[in-house]
């Protein structure tokens, strides 16, 4: 049974937006949900790999989705980049059924580095692609944020790297949390995927993260420096 979804509201450009535990942004306004690196059909190509990844790690991601088509009503969804991992394999077919299951919700894409397939691979899928960057109103949605135009006046929603946040306690135990990390251009997103790592980081000073666990988000409060540490690229 799925759980209830976790929002917790942020505005931007005066637009409302509702952060979840599930990894993903609904956009109110829009009634968009915002995503990035689902990276579908990894396990498949694992397991091509000779690697033993079971199936289930994408059919739970794809229950998720589900789930929050069903608590949302979208009418669809933003996918910045990392829709699939690598090239065809028999786990996109997986989505592909999905996809005719609400076959009235839209999916765009915005092509991150992993989203090889060819034109008409995505027009099967009935896939909305969008290249490398989409507009909307005061938004830009792109997969890595080191492509962002300096003299950019929109506000940029990325992926790519997987941010993660590093949670220390007084005994100096280490707790590692995904989060969604907000500057002042731009916004980086947590990978969906589970089946993904993630690239740690110490938000800048007026910078804001929220860390996310399985039954919450919530800001994140440094407890000590506030030194930037910002990867290039991400962790798989």
């Amino acid at each position: 049974m799925n759980q209830t979804i976790i929002t917790y509201p942020v505005q931007i450009r005066d637009q409302q937006l509702e952060l979840t535990q599930e990894r993903c942004i609904y956009w109110k306004e829009q009634r968009l949900i915002l995503l990035t690196d689902t990276h579908f059909g990894k396990s498949g190509h694992f397991r091509k790999e000779g690697i033993a990844v079971p199936q289930q790690v994408m059919e739970n991601d794809l229950k998720r989705l589900q789930h929050i088509i069903e608590t949302f009503h979208p009418k669809g969804f933003i996918i910045i980049g990392d829709l699939f991992h690598s090239r065809y394999n028999r786990e996109i077919e997986l989505f592909d059924q999905f996809r005719k299951k609400y076959d009235q919700t839209d999916f765009h894409l915005v092509s991150g580095n992993h989203d090889i397939l060819n034109h008409k691979q995505y027009e099967r899928l009935s896939l909305i692609n969008h290249g490398e960057r989409m507009n909307i109103g005061p938004f830009t949605f792109i997969h890595d944020i080191n492509d962002i135009p300096e003299d950019s006046a929109s506000y940029h929603f990325c992926g790519h790297l997987h941010p993660g946040i590093t949670i220390q306690g007084k005994a100096k135990q280490k707790l590692k949390f995904p989060c969604f990390y907000f500057t002042e251009n731009y916004a980086c997103l947590p990978a969906f995927s589970l089946f993904t790592g993630m690239s740690m980081i110490k938000p800048r000073k007026n910078d804001q993260a929220f860390m996310i666990t399985e039954e919450s988000v919530m800001p994140y409060r440094p407890l000590q420096d506030h030194n930037a540490v910002i990867p290039n690229q991400p962790v798989l």
